[in-house]
This record gives C-alpha cells, sequence and structure tokens, in this order.
C-alpha cells in the first residue's frame, strides 16, 4: 500500500507527497515532528502537519532569506536568527566572510537535534562552525532582552499558528527595530501571496510602521503552498535595490539560486501582489 504524508494548506486545498519510510515521529513540547523519506523531494520534515524543509528544494528558501539582506547590508557582522531550527539559514550566513558572529534562537530544542541527524547537509553549520551560537529559547524574548546589537535579523519562522504566531506581529517587529543596530535589517518569511495574503498584509503593515524602507520579495518553493513565497524586508538605512551584490557573491562559492540579477528580479512583483502591497502603502 502506497502511504502519502499530506499538507492541508488551505480548508480546500492539500499537497501530498508520497513516502517510503518514516524516518522519525514525536509529538515534541511545542509540536508535532514528523521527517519522512520520499522519492519526490529526498528526506521531508513537517510540524503539526506542515512542511517545513526537504532535501531538494531547501536551498532556494535559505539562500533568499540570507543573502538578499546581508548583501544589501554593507558590512554586516553580527546576525541574529530567530527560528531556523533546521540550520539552513545559519549555513548560508556563516558562508559570508565579514559576518563574525551569529546567533541562532529555537524555542523547540528537539528540531534542531533531529535535522542534526537527518539533514546533516543543511544542519552543517550547528556544530562546530566557531561564528554559529545556538540556544534552545523563546525567540520574542531574546529580541526583548538584547538591543542595539545585531546588523542583521532574520526570522525563520514557521506558519503564523502555535510557537510561531507571535512572531508576526507589529509589536515583535518593533522590538527587532531596537534589537538592530543603527543602519540594521530585518528581513521576515511571510507565506504565499495565493493564500496568505493577509498574513503578508499584516507583516508589511507591522514592519512599515517601525522600518521607513520596507519592500516584498517573492521566490519559487515548490513544497511551500502554491510554490510562490514572499519574505519582507525592513530597513533603518539600506534600500536592497540600491545593493551591489556583485562585488561580494563571489566570496560566497557556488549557489544554486541566488544571483545578483534573481536579487533584484526578486522584487519586480507580479502585478496581483503588487496591489497587496500598494494598499498597505496607500492604507486600504
Amino acid at each position: 500500500m502506497e502511504l502519502f504524508l499530506t499538507e492541508n494548506q488551505t480548508d480546500d486545498m492539500r499537497l501530498s507527497v508520497r513516502t517510503t519510510r518514516v524516518l522519525h515521529h514525536e509529538q515534541t513540547a511545542y509540536q508535532e515532528l514528523v521527517i519522512v523519506e520520499t522519492p519526490q523531494w529526498g528526506r521531508l520534515m513537517a510540524l503539526d502537519g506542515f512542511f517545513q524543509t526537504c532535501d531538494r528544494d531547501e536551498f532556494v528558501y535559505h539562500e533568499m532569506g540570507a543573502h538578499v539582506p546581508l548583501l544589501t547590508h554593507p558590512d554586516p557582522k553580527r546576525v541574529l536568527i530567530v527560528g531556523g531550527g533546521d540550520g539552513g539559514m545559519a549555513r548560508e550566513v556563516a558562508r559570508h566572510p565579514g559576518v563574525e558572529h551569529v546567533d541562532l534562537v529555537e524555542i523547540d530544542g528537539r528540531v534542531i537535534e533531529c535535522c542534526k541527524t537527518y539533514f546533516p547537509q543543511i544542519a552543517v553549520a550547528l556544530s562546530g562552525n566557531p561564528k554559529v551560537h545556538v540556544h534552545v529559547a523563546d525567540g520574542i524574548q531574546w529580541v526583548r532582552e538584547h538591543e542595539a546589537e545585531y546588523d542583521v535579523v532574520i526570522i525563520d519562522s514557521s506558519e503564523p499558528i502555535g510557537p510561531g504566531e507571535g512572531l508576526f506581529t507589529a509589536d515583535f517587529y518593533a522590538s527587532v527595530y531596537r534589537c538592530l543596530t543603527g543602519d540594521g535589517i530585518l528581513v521576515a518569511q511571510t507565506e504565499s501571496p495565493w493564500v496568505n495574503a493577509d498574513v503578508i498584509r499584516r507583516a508589511y503593515r507591522g514592519i512599515r510602521q517601525s522600518f521607513p524602507i520596507t519592500r516584498l520579495y517573492t521566490c519559487a518553493v515548490p513544497t511551500y503552498p502554491t510554490g510562490l513565497w514572499s519574505f519582507t524586508l525592513g530597513s533603518k538605512k539600506y534600500d536592497p535595490l540600491e545593493a551591489d551584490p556583485e562585488a561580494r557573491i563571489a566570496a560566497l562559492g557556488r549557489l544554486r539560486y541566488y544571483t545578483p540579477d534573481v536579487h533584484f528580479a526578486a522584487f519586480q512583483l507580479p502585478g496581483f501582489v503588487a496591489e497587496i502591497v500598494a494598499a498597505e502603502e496607500e492604507g486600504r
């Protein structure tokens, strides 16, 4: 009998992947954690039924979440990752020679340990990388207690339910603003414009309340709802549309999705996505 793992992406839409083996299944203190083997996507992890990462397409999300802000900021040295227990974002951040210190704050330590075991190529920076410091803690509390400390903060959260819900509020984004240095940059994953337009509106509005430069960008992640995914960037000083990624990209080694051209193209939004942003900017 064939077995499928299914994500209920909305009340009216599901994505199923055929599985060949369940590698791990547990109820952690925070969420249900499942890791399976699939023919299409390799190993795949789901939290509370939502697909989080997999072998085949993880590089898209992690490269776009890390390199867009880090190549917009001219000299990032200290970086905070809130969430990101799979380690992919830390792996990409640690590529940057100028980055000296990375704090990764993940609330669920079981995610970290399971990803070290089942996704070693994603979690490679979580063990033995002198730049990366892993903390099992509440990211909201961490941000509140560290002011003017980081050049870049990356919110690598799960969906805005359960442990991730508090990471999509205006109050949290205001705390991140205070957590950043005077020319700091925030990037947050903000879901799919096809099925989560309300999340994008809420996040864009909340970030814009604190940051003078706020920009939405997109990328293609096929195992996430609809395949079209968004990030929202808030910057105190530097505009990603005026960045010079070409000057520093060679030092990062081989990348599979992010390029200087993709950096700028990602901010060229389809009409219906641009309308979501325009409505927030006009206060509608």
